[in-house]
Formats: structure tokens, C-alpha cells, sequence
């Protein structure tokens, strides 16, 4: 009975909210507090018949053995009007008999009706509690299953923000390419200008060279 007692209160006295939330996996966690839930109030509900049998077996002793010390009781007030005093005795020790279990039962009935009043009180609460579980199974799944959303959308934001800075880096790389081309194409155009300015000058002395040798020749021709 104390295992039974413990058993109500343990569940009675535990607080659903702080249950749920030193787990991972709220949703699971109540499913299985309701579970636990259900076998404790169905083993509690043996104890409760069981102590309310008791019970109502001790008082239906009871109240027989009462009736029987009444009926001892007018049998010997018979027994005294009809002048048998030893019949009368009789019926006295018997009506004494009964008086002392009576006696021995009133505590234990008083004893046994406390205790089915307790557990039945305590079940009804283990019941109530029961029942806020299973209200509170579809508040706390919503809970869980909108964190779980705005978790995957702040990944989401994440991986987009992510995105945009691997766009914003390829984008600077990219103008980096292109200032880098930009000056290879500066230092070619460059650098034609100055073959065609060599070459300018390299042509410039051909015809120098040529005409001087032109002018020299000239000048022996007319002198021979």
C-alpha cells in the first residue's frame, strides 16, 4: 500500500513543464509521461478496489458482529422474562464474544476507510493530472514543432547570408580579374607603341645610311 501511495505522489507532484523541458525531445517526452501516466493510475486503481474492498469487508464483520451482540443481547433480556438465568448467562457471554470483536474491528475499519479515502482522493488527482497532460500534449508538440520552424529559417537566413557574402567575394574577384586584365592590356598597348616607335627609328636610319652611300656614290661617279 505505502509502494502504492509513493507512486500516485511521485506523479501527482511532478511538474510536467519541468519535465519536458530538460529534454531534446519535447514531443516524445509527454508522450511517454502520458504512458507512465496511464499504467500508474491503472495499477492505482487495483490498489484503490482492493482498499476499498477491505473495506467494505471489515464493516460487513463489523456490522454483523454488532447485529449479533443485539440479538445476544435481547435473547438474554428473553431469557431473564421467561425465569432462565442460565440461558440468559449464556446468551450474554456470547453477546460479549461479539462486543469484543467489534471492539478489535472498529480501528481497523476506521483505519481501512481512511485509507481507501485517501487513495481515491489522490487518484482523482493523478486523473486531473492525467487529463492536463494530454491538454497540454498539443500546446507543447506546437511549441516544439515552431521552434523547430524558426530554427530551420534562421539555417535558411543563415545559408543565405552566407550566399550573398560568396557572391559579394566572387563579385570582388571578379573586378580584381578585370583590373588586372585592364592593366595587361595597358602594358601590351604600351609596349606596341614602343616597337613601332623602335622601328620608326631603325627605318629613319636605313634611309639616313642609304642615302648618305647614295650621296657618296653620286659624288665618285661625277668626280671619275
Amino acid at each position: 500500500m505505502v509502494s502504492i501511495f509513493k507512486r500516485i505522489n511521485d506523479v501527482i507532484t511532478a511538474n510536467i513543464n519541468d519535465l519536458v523541458d530538460r529534454v531534446e525531445d519535447p514531443e516524445r517526452m509527454v508522450k511517454q509521461i502520458i504512458r507512465e501516466m496511464e499504467d500508474n493510475i491503472r495499477i492505482s486503481k487495483e490498489g484503490v478496489i482492493e482498499a476499498i474492498a477491505s473495506e467494505k469487508r471489515l464493516e460487513r464483520e463489523l456490522e454483523l458482529n454488532r447485529k449479533q451482540c443485539e440479538d445476544w443481547g435481547q435473547k438474554a433480556e428473553q431469557a431473564v422474562r421467561n425465569g432462565s438465568e442460565e440461558l440468559a448467562r449464556a446468551a450474554l457471554v456470547r453477546k460479549r464474544e461479539h462486543a469484543d470483536v467489534c471492539k478489535a474491528l472498529e480501528p481497523s475499519w476506521q483505519a481501512a476507510t481512511k485509507t481507501s479515502e485517501r487513495l481515491k482522493t489522490q487518484l482523482r488527482a493523478l486523473e486531473a493530472k492525467l487529463e492536463e497532460a494530454r491538454r497540454k500534449r498539443g500546446t507543447l508538440v506546437a511549441r516544439q514543432r515552431a521552434a523547430e520552424a524558426r530554427d530551420h529559417m534562421d539555417s535558411t537566413f543563415a545559408a543565405f547570408d552566407a550566399g550573398i557574402a560568396a557572391q559579394a567575394s566572387f563579385s570582388r574577384m571578379e573586378d580584381k580579374v578585370a583590373e588586372m586584365e585592364a592593366r595587361t592590356a595597358a602594358l601590351d598597348e604600351l609596349s606596341d607603341d614602343r616597337s613601332r616607335l623602335e622601328r620608326d627609328f631603325l627605318e629613319m636610319e636605313v634611309r639616313v645610311e642609304v642615302e648618305d652611300e647614295l650621296a657618296a656614290r653620286k659624288k665618285k661617279v661625277q668626280g671619275s
